[in-house]
């Protein structure tokens, strides 16, 4: 039935298209219609005509875009289906950033399930992944080799306080993506206890507005930019990738430079963003978690969207899965720096 599900949920250049509901997936170039999985740029691209997403996520797109997010919003609360030209079309949630959503397709007697990004671990900013069983899943595959095994928050956050403890002169600058990774990582921070100012690179201040207007609680936060040299001392700051590498941060005095990120696992990569202090915290699901999930949907064909295609599809071939990577071009990784 692979070649049959292949007529309605096409693979083309711009993505995947719904073609009994005129509808793209996250394509990478304007359309007249769209479902929107989440609200990172390499998912959520502005221009479309019409976009069906989560609330949350229309609200995080119209922060980041304004007036050139889309024709209009069409909002779809999780677990709530919609007719679209045949095609029931329902959103779960993916457990990625605020908002983020699978894309379940029942079209045909057959079910479609187009992940989007998504993790497993527990996270306080969003709704945690949903499996859903299915014939067909579409995955991502960011961290799909086995050298990525995520350890628990718990035991990154505590190699950040001993740190603190260690230098408390000294600021700690964290490299986080603006959009989930600094929300996630200050909530988790509140969880622990950690009840002082963070500071925070003013590329980050609108999405933290955004999620605290979305309940999300993340306690005192202060604009690190506007901050004096001397105040800054023994402090957290927060910026994104990049900026922790640039003229602003040379506001901070000998600062302990630290980034979060699943790639943090690979050494060169922490040399490369002179990282002092790597802390492996991931969006996105590691090798164990990817393949547990693929199990779990009970799926007889996957694709694999992007990333470590390769190893997921030998994998889930000798389970006897068809399997075949997609190779959509446009995709990104966390560790995107642009604020």
């Amino acid at each position: 039935m692979a070649q049959a599900d292949a007529q309605w949920l096409q693979v083309r250049d711009d993505g995947l298209y719904v073609a009994p509901a005129d509808l793209w997936i996250d394509p990478a170039r304007p359309k007249a219609r769209a479902v929107i999985t989440h609200g990172h740029g390499d998912h959520a691209r502005p221009g479309h005509g019409a976009v069906l997403t989560t609330p949350a996520t229309a609200a995080i797109m119209r922060a980041r875009y304004g007036a050139q997010a889309a024709g209009r919003f069409e909002d779809a609360a999780y677990g709530v289906p919609q007719r679209l030209g045949g095609v029931d079309l329902t959103l779960r949630p993916a457990g990625h950033v605020l908002g983020s959503a699978q894309v379940v397709l029942d079209y045909g007697g057959r079910r479609a399930v187009v992940s989007g990004d998504y993790k497993r671990r527990a996270d306080p900013t969003c709704a945690a992944f949903e499996p859903v069983a299915c014939d067909l899943f579409v995955t991502e595959a960011t961290f799909a080799l086995p050298v990525f095994r995520h350890p628990p928050i718990g035991r990154e956050l505590d190699k950040l306080f001993a740190s603190m403890a260690r230098f408390p002169e000294r600021s700690h600058l964290l490299g986080v993506y603006a959009l989930g990774k600094a929300q996630r990582l200050i909530a988790e921070l509140r969880a622990r206890g950690y009840d002082r100012e963070i500071f925070l690179h003013g590329a980050l201040k609108p999405l933290c507005r955004l999620y605290e207007d979305w309940g999300v609680a993340l306690g005192p936060l202060a604009d690190a930019t506007a901050a004096a040299k001397a105040r800054l001392r023994g402090q957290l700051v927060l910026a994104p990738p990049a900026a922790t590498r640039d003229r602003w941060a040379r506001r901070l005095d000998d600062p302990v430079v630290a980034h979060a990120s699943g790639w943090m696992t690979v050494r060169q990569r922490a040399k490369q963003r002179l990282a002092e202090l790597p802390l492996i915290v991931s969006d996105h699901a590691d090798w164990d978690e990817l393949t547990a999930t693929v199990v779990e949907t009970g799926c007889e064909t996957l694709w694999v969207t992007h990333g470590r295609e390769d190893a997921l599809v030998h994998w889930a071939r000798g389970r006897g899965i068809d399997a075949r990577a997609l190779s959509l071009v446009g995709r990104e990784d966390e560790d995107e720096d642009a604020a």
